[in-house]
C-alpha cells in the first residue's frame, strides 16, 4: 500500500477529471466515491442516469462530487459524431455509423479524452481488452514521438526485497502478441520512463528470456539481445538515465544471489525493478501469476505510447484496484508531455 498511497499524495496536489465508461458497475461507482473522496479529482461516470443513481443507492454510495453523461442525451453528441467521422473518413463511416459508435460509451470516453475534457480514461471491467482498445487507438491513437503503443502493469508485493521496495513494472501484458525488435525496445523505454516519472528512481530494465548470456540458443534470444542494444540508444537520445540488460532467466533479475553466479558484472541482474517480457504470452500470464499467488496488488495495464492517458483494467479488477489504476492514470496526465513530448497538443483530426 505504500506505494499506490504515495501516488495518491502527489495526486492530491493536482487533482484530475477521470471518465469511467462503465458508470453502472458496483466495483467503478466505489472507486468513483473514493477518487472524490480522497481529493484527487473529479470522477465522470457514463451511461443512463436513472440506472447509474439505481446502483448507486442499492450500494449506498453517494453520488456526491460525481459528474453522470449519458452520452445520448449529452449536447456534445453532435460535435463528437462529427469528429469521429473525420478521423473514420478514410474507412468510409457514415453519420449514422459515427453516431452509432459515439453513443457507445468507451467510444465517448475515449473522445472526451480526445477533446480535453478528461485528463484520463480507465475501462475494462467489464468488457474485452479490444472494446476498450480498439476506440483509443481509432480516436487517441499514438503520441507524436512514440512509434508503439503497448502496456504496463504495476506490482506491488510483500516482500520489499523485490523491485524498488516490492514495487515492479512489467510491461507488454497485453498489447502486442508478437513484439519486433523495434518495438520490444521501445516497450522497455516507455516503461522505464513510467517508473521513473510515479517514483523517481532509476529504472533498472531486465529484458526476459528462458536464457541468461548465451545459456541457450535460439531466435527468440536474438531479439532479445537485439532489442536490449536497442533499448539503450533510445533511452541515451531520450536522456533517460536507466540501466538495461538482457537476455536474463527472471531468477537472474531478480535474485541478487543468483545474479551474482550468472551474471556478476550486470548492473541490472538481482536489482531489476522493471520486467520486460519477450511476449505476450509470458507477459500476461507471468503478471496473473505474481497477482494472484503471491498475493501482489496489481494496477494496471496502463496504456503506453498514447497521445492521451488512458488505462484497460481486468475484469478481475477490485475497486481498490480500480481506484490505484484512475490514480495512476490521473498523475501521468500531469506532466504527460515529460514521457511523450507533443502530446496532447492537437485535436483529433487536425
Amino acid at each position: 500500500m505504500h506505494f499506490i498511497g504515495s501516488i495518491i499524495e502527489k495526486l492530491q496536489r493536482h487533482p484530475k477529471r477521470v471518465v469511467f465508461p462503465e458508470g453502472t458497475e458496483p466495483r467503478v461507482l466505489q472507486a468513483a466515491r473514493q477518487f472524490y473522496s480522497l481529493r484527487l479529482g473529479a470522477p465522470i461516470l457514463l451511461g443512463d442516469r436513472t440506472k447509474i443513481k439505481e446502483a448507486a443507492s442499492q450500494l449506498n454510495v453517494s453520488l456526491e462530487g460525481v459528474r453522470i453523461i449519458n452520452p445520448e442525451e449529452s449536447e456534445d453528441l453532435p460535435a463528437f459524431v462529427k469528429r469521429f467521422e473525420m478521423l473514420r473518413r478514410s474507412k468510409g463511416i457514415q453519420e449514422q455509423e459515427a453516431r452509432e459508435a459515439m453513443l457507445k460509451p468507451n467510444y465517448y470516453g475515449a473522445m472526451m479524452v480526445a477533446m480535453h475534457q478528461a485528463d484520463g480514461m480507465i475501462a475494462g471491467t467489464n468488457e474485452s481488452s479490444g472494446s476498450v482498445l480498439r476506440p483509443l487507438f481509432q480516436i487517441i491513437k499514438v503520441a507524436p514521438q512514440a512509434t508503439t503503443a503497448s502496456s504496463c502493469m504495476v506490482m506491488e508485493v510483500e516482500d520489499t526485497r523485490f523491485g524498488h521496495q516490492g514495487v515492479m513494472f512489467m510491461a507488454d501484458c497485453g498489447v502486442i502478441p508478437e513484439p519486433t525488435v523495434d518495438q520490444l525496445s521501445d516497450i522497455a523505454v516507455s516503461t522505464a520512463q513510467l517508473a521513473h516519472q510515479l517514483l523517481g528512481i532509476r529504472p533498472r530494465v531486465a529484458l526476459l528470456s528462458y536464457s541468461t548470456k548465451g545459456s541457450a540458443t535460439h531466435p527468440s534470444i536474438g531479439k532479445v539481445k537485439a532489442a536490449t542494444a536497442l533499448a539503450e540508444k533510445k533511452a541515451k537520445e531520450k536522456l533517460l538515465e536507466a540501466d538495461f540488460d538482457g537476455e536474463l532467466q527472471l531468477d537472474a533479475a531478480l535474485v541478487p544471489e543468483i545474479a551474482a553466479r550468472k551474471v556478476p558484472e550486470s548492473p541490472v541482474a538481482g536489482r531489476a525493478n522493471v520486467l520486460v517480457f519477450p511476449d505476450l504470452n509470458s507477459g500476461n500470464i507471468g503478471s496473473k501469476l505474481i497477482q494472484h499467488v503471491a498475493k501482489a496488488h496489481a494496477y494496471g495495464q496502463i496504456l503506453l505510447g498514447l497521445d492521451r492517458p488512458a488505462a484497460d483494467v481486468s475484469r478481475g479488477s477490485s475497486s481498490h484496484d480500480i481506484l490505484g489504476v484512475a490514480a495512476i492514470v490521473g498523475l501521468q496526465s500531469i506532466a504527460y508531455n515529460d514521457l511523450y513530448p507533443g502530446a496532447g497538443q492537437t485535436l483529433p483530426g487536425e
